[in-house]
């Protein structure tokens, strides 16, 4: 189906008032200033605020309200594409997501939320199919160095070994920049919403609480929370905070492509450390302060204390930023013949990399001949190889390197 061919842009940016939606407003204008876009969000002083900024006095804007029915059916009625970075999602995003759904806009967002999106999935995936919007959730720093990494890993896999790795793992490496404000408000609602709700606790406990409901789960456990010794990478590991939602992406993204890589497919993501104590200090620290978060008092005094949303670094923070990210498939005859792709990313990784990251996964859904009909898709399975040559403009690439002797 042709979903909104004929409308009045073919992206609309909504959230431009906000710090990562500037950057993706600002990252647009002047990298793709001739297509048909417009900004949205609640204030006209604010949206007016940033076509001044960007000099782009000719720029459209419009005005809604993430709670409001109507603002959003008007919203997605004029667009081919929402790129949304309203957050947290799950107190913004519901009725936006679902009136793309019925109008048929193809939409993208930054969440890193499992227990929202996991609630999406009868309200709003029969309308979608029906529609042909394609919805694509964790198109930032989380998920696409993880689902896109495997997805290169796993090409390679074949393309080498003529098979694909039953297991799989993702490995943080060193990074520079700041954590967003935005990621630091959705996990304290998460954290309060799994505390209070047992179906979002449930969610953001099961491995594979994205996956289809017609499918059986895999054996995949919990995410790392201790310090392991990992022989493939000859380094210490300790627990990884993003894991919480990637490995969840990454699992998704094998069950919408037929469990193309087994039924019994292994995902496992941690951060690489540089000694036993660093590792065990990660770890030990993580667990306190999930500890201190659930605790209603502490939560709202180190909540004060967080970058908050709307916040962020400076452009000489950004452009000096950046992050490097291991994903190695695991061959079944042995480890010399294991794939290992680095991913590499110019900027940093919670604002510069991510707001880059999001245009251009708004760009393929515009313009690229993607394979997928409606519904609500992944970075991997619904843009695959579109998404990793759009990356590569932006600095973010994927690419084999060495195995560790």
């Amino acid at each position: 189906m042709e979903t909104g061919k004929h409308r009045e842009f073919d992206i609309v940016v909504y959230g431009a008032t906000g710090f990562t939606g500037a950057l993706v407003a600002e990252y647009l204008h002047k990298a793709y200033g001739d297509i048909n876009w417009a900004i949205a969000g609640r204030s006209q002083t604010k949206l007016d605020a940033i076509k001044k900024a960007l000099n782009a006095p000719d720029l459209a804007t419009i005005v809604a309200n993430s709670d409001d029915v109507e603002d959003m059916t008007r919203l997605a009625a004029q667009s081919r594409v929402i790129i949304s970075t309203v957050g947290p999602y799950a107190r913004y995003g519901t009725i936006l997501i679902e009136t793309c759904a019925s109008e048929g806009t193809h939409y993208c967002d930054l969440t890193g939320e499992p227990q929202w999106m996991a609630s999406l999935f009868e309200r709003v995936s029969d309308a979608a199919e029906e529609s042909g919007a394609r919805l694509i959730h964790c198109c930032g720093f989380d998920s696409i160095p993880s689902d896109l990494g495997v997805y290169v890993a796993q090409k390679t896999m074949m393309e080498k070994h003529g098979l694909y790795a039953r297991s799989v793992s993702g490995r943080m490496g060193q990074s520079k920049g700041a954590v967003s404000g935005g990621t630091v408000a959705s996990i304290l609602l998460a954290m309060e919403q799994g505390i209070n709700d047992p179906i979002a606790r449930q969610a953001l406990n099961d491995p594979y609480a994205l996956y289809p409901a017609e499918l059986e789960p895999g054996d995949d456990g919990p995410d790392q929370r201790g310090a392991h010794w990992d022989d493939s990478f000859q380094s210490w590991t300790g627990p990884f905070v993003m894991a919480a939602i990637n490995s969840k992406v990454v699992r998704r993204s094998n069950a919408l492509a037929s469990l193309i890589y087994g039924a019994d497919f292994s995902y496992n993501e941690a951060m690489l450390m540089p000694s036993r104590s660093a590792a065990l200090l990660l770890a030990g620290g993580s667990i306190i302060g999930m500890a201190a978060l659930a605790i209603g008092p502490l939560r709202r005094l180190i909540a004060s204390r967080l970058p908050q949303p709307g916040d962020g670094p400076s452009l000489s923070e950004r452009e000096n930023g950046f992050f490097e990210f291991f994903v190695q498939a695991h061959h079944p005859e042995g480890a010399s013949k294991d794939v290992r792709i680095k991913v590499t990313g110019k900027r940093d990784p919670g604002y510069g990399a991510t707001s880059r990251m999001l245009a251009q996964a708004g760009l393929s859904l515009a313009f690229d001949d993607l394979s997928v009909e409606g519904g609500i898709w992944t970075p991997a399975s619904g843009l695959g190889d579109y998404l990793v040559e759009r990356l590569a403009t932006v600095d973010i690439t994927f690419e084999e390197v060495a195995l560790s002797r």
